[in-house]
């Protein structure tokens, strides 16, 4: 007799990267929260803060070091323009980086938008055993990380393997 793995939900933070959207108009924000509350998660927190990197780590520090948090997905500023920092406020807090995530997140956009996927900077890594992804700010972006990915990664009954299973041990290191 197989042993079900019980779903376990994961405290989630939501945080827009905009010099221009407000909770009132933050599509992209809402259309996480919604899925990963359908999901079973819990919205751990959520924030709106400017195109400017200092800020942006400094909510990622917030978070990161915060225990009432497990995860971190940011949508927005993952562009080439001047004003698109959210990969270089990750640089700044990430202990490791995880390059699949954007691997793969270019791949799944690539069967939709074919060549443009290559303007995203999408890229996730790990702090203080907190999960950080970053998306794009488009709700087409959010929706593909989300429904393609992190729906699956973030959910511990996944097979073969999933991010929920390796919470406890992110923080090996600092033992």
């Amino acid at each position: 007799m197989s042993q079900q793995t019980e779903f376990l939900p994961v405290n989630i933070a939501v945080l827009t990267v905009s010099d221009t959207r407000t909770l009132a108009d933050d599509r992209s924000g809402d259309t996480l929260v919604e899925r990963l509350t359908a999901a079973g998660h819990k919205l751990a927190d959520r924030a709106i803060v400017k195109d400017d990197a200092a800020v942006i780590a400094d909510q990622f520090r917030k978070w990161i070091n915060d225990p009432a948090v497990d995860c971190i997905i940011s949508t927005g500023g993952t562009g080439v323009t001047g004003r698109d920092v959210t990969p270089e406020a990750l640089e700044a807090v990430a202990e490791k980086i995880i390059p699949g995530f954007g691997e793969m997140f270019r791949w799944i956009s690539f069967q939709k938008i074919k060549s443009s996927t290559i303007q995203s900077r999408a890229c996730a890594g790990v702090a203080n055993g907190t999960y950080i992804f970053v998306l794009p700010g488009s709700t087409g972006a959010c929706k593909d990380g989300w429904d393609e990915i992190l729906l699956h990664q973030l959910d511990i009954r996944h097979k073969p393997c999933n991010f929920v299973e390796l919470m406890p041990r992110l923080k090996e290191h600092l033992a």
